[in-house]
């Protein structure tokens, strides 16, 4: 059974930095890349972040290019979302996804397997 779990969420004032953490099992980590999106309330599902297979390649949403860094630990089988210079306007649940293809992709229907997600709150 496949398994993503996110943790690393939490409330922080705007201009903190927060770490999530998504380690998953049932799958060959390294056969994956791996995405981050988030959802605000009411709000549509936004691509953040991915990383191919190998950690090579990255890409970010406008929004956070600068601020965020997605990295991952093939040995660990676990992508990171490290998030600085926080705004307001981060508040979301975050989500981690695994895609098959090598440099996966910013769409959300590309990928195979989902976490629960973490909440990020950032208070002005």
């Amino acid at each position: 059974q496949v398994q993503l779990v996110e943790s690393g969420g939490g409330l922080v004032q705007a201009g903190d930095s927060l770490k999530l953490s998504c380690v998953t099992s049932g799958l060959t980590f390294n056969r994956y890349a791996m995405g981050w999106f988030r959802q605000a309330p009411g709000k549509a599902l936004d691509f953040v972040a991915l990383i191919s297979r190998s950690g090579a390649t990255t890409n970010y949403a406008d929004a956070v290019k600068g601020r965020f860094t997605i990295s991952r630990d093939n040995t660990k089988n676990t992508v990171f979302l490290q998030m600085n210079s926080l705004e307001p306007e981060d508040t979301a649940v975050y989500f981690c996804a695994a895609d098959q293809r090598i440099n996966g992709s910013p769409h959300s229907s590309e990928y195979d397997y989902w976490g629960r997600g973490t909440q990020v709150t950032v208070s002005s």
